[in-house]
């Protein structure tokens, strides 16, 4: 049951903060061997959202060989995510086209929106052109 005093605001920070906490674990444990990825969360000083379009940054080294001068591990592997927690709409077409260009500008693999609502599972979409496509943490983070 919800309390009388949990106004609309406290309950989007509280869901939001649950989506990046929930997706931050998620990304973590699915990948068993190989590089780890490390998370990046943009959050203001109070644990609320930071202005922009992404809300979480996975990275990892990259260990294929690459051309010369790099070597082994020069390069970076980067994935933008943005979180939805509980009734947040989804990204809108000018979203999605923000998305596109802050990929694009840090050559990202992929950007991948995760969604949590509370006594659900965590879904993880991957856009691809303007659609998103369901996937899972080991098909998107391997």
């Amino acid at each position: 049951m919800q309390e009388p005093t949990d106004t609309p605001a406290a309950k989007a920070f509280r869901t939001g903060k649950w989506a990046r906490t929930m997706t931050k674990w998620l990304i973590t444990y699915s990948r068993r061997t190989g590089v780890k990825w490390q998370i990046v969360e943009f959050g203001g000083q109070t644990g609320a959202e930071s202005t922009g379009i992404v809300d979480l940054i996975a990275i990892r080294k990259d260990h294929r060989s690459p051309l010369p001068p790099l070597k082994r591990g020069d390069r970076l592997d980067i994935v933008l995510i943005q979180t939805k927690g509980g009734g947040a709409r989804r990204p809108s077409l000018n979203d999605v086209e923000r998305l596109k260009l802050v990929a694009k500008h840090h050559r990202a693999r992929a950007v991948v929106l995760a969604t949590w609502r509370r006594s659900e599972q965590l879904t993880l979409e991957l856009l691809r052109g303007s659609d998103w496509l369901p996937m899972t943490a080991d098909e998107i983070f391997l």
